[in-house]
């Protein structure tokens, strides 16, 4: 049985393994696939403290060695559940049973796609989830936003600030946005609004990476491509943790409901990173609730040794 066991190998579960090492538990990531999460997509990373610009997939491959030379056990499995017995958390997955006296609970939540040709093919190469992470790449060329909620609204405010042109995309003429985003980003000379629009097309350049995207008017059938290297969704994200519900308390959205010390409200169960309820869901917020939630994660360990 292992001290602690961390459901997912994204940046708040690598964080969390190397503080739960530091601190002396024996602990074991499970994680689907590869370990990095999203930041895995991102070409390059330039908001993370100290680094000034780093591929994405190097990141992580760092990170997953400085937790595997700590002493961290990584495996690869899908985990099904969790199923408590006393103190003991059973970690039920595809590939067997694992148990530990604490679990972090990290698996993040997922951008939900374009669903068009090109929107998921061109991720990473055009194609982005986030503003501020890849905003920069795009500074003085022409940018969409698809999507008419306050983060597509915010994503929008914060390109119109380096961008030549910013065309929010919308498939209803109303908003879900905070009135105040809605009449800033209309006080912008240089965003445009298009609506009723759905994207129909992400249009690849020679070199496979967005050179366009097409849009068609829900009402008229009328069609029109955009000439633009960025494509900014924000459109929702799904979180990962419906096979948790019973040892988490979950929002309407399925986000966890947890504070800043990551607590479950199930002793000995934490969460950490962009499946958890935050105003911000980044790479330094999620180390930060991996390094919070392995602290508490190595007292609650220690108090029953």
């Amino acid at each position: 049985m292992y001290d602690l066991i961390i459901i997912g190998g994204g940046p708040a579960g690598l964080t969390a393994a190397v503080y739960a090492r530091r601190a002396g538990l024996s602990t074991l990531i499970l994680e689907i696939t590869v370990c990095g999460g999203q930041i895995i997509n991102s070409q390059n990373v330039e908001n993370f403290p100290s680094i000034r610009s780093v591929e994405g997939w190097r990141l992580a491959d760092s990170w997953q060695k400085q937790a595997e030379a700590l002493g961290a056990e990584i495996r690869t499995a899908q985990v099904t559940g969790i199923e408590l017995e006393g103190n003991k958390k059973i970690v039920r997955t595809a590939k067997g049973d694992f148990e530990a006296l604490a679990v972090i609970i990290s698996t993040g939540a997922g951008h939900r796609k374009l669903d068009c040709p090109g929107g998921a093919e061109l991720s990473g190469r055009g194609v982005s989830t986030c503003a501020s992470c890849d905003g920069a790449f795009f500074r003085d060329r022409k940018v969409a936003v698809v999507g008419g909620g306050n983060t597509a609204f915010e994503d929008a405010l914060y390109l119109s600030s380096i961008c030549e042109k910013v065309y929010i995309v919308h498939r209803r003429r109303e908003f879900r946005a905070e009135r105040r985003l809605v009449e800033t980003a209309q006080g912008k000379a240089n965003v445009e609004f298009l609506t009723p629009c759905v994207p129909v097309e992400v249009i690849a350049d020679g070199n496979g990476r967005v050179a366009a995207l097409r849009v068609r008017n829900v009402e008229t059938g009328e069609e029109l491509t955009l000439e633009t290297p960025g494509v900014f969704t924000a459109i929702g994200m799904i979180p990962n943790n419906a096979a948790f519900a019973n040892v988490l308390r979950l929002d309407e959205s399925g986000y966890a409901i947890a504070g800043e010390d990551c607590e479950s409200g199930t002793p000995g169960v934490y969460v950490a990173g962009d499946g958890r309820q935050k105003a911000l869901r980044q790479l330094v917020t999620a180390a930060a609730d991996g390094a919070v939630a392995a602290t508490n994660a190595a007292a609650y360990v220690n108090a029953l040794k």
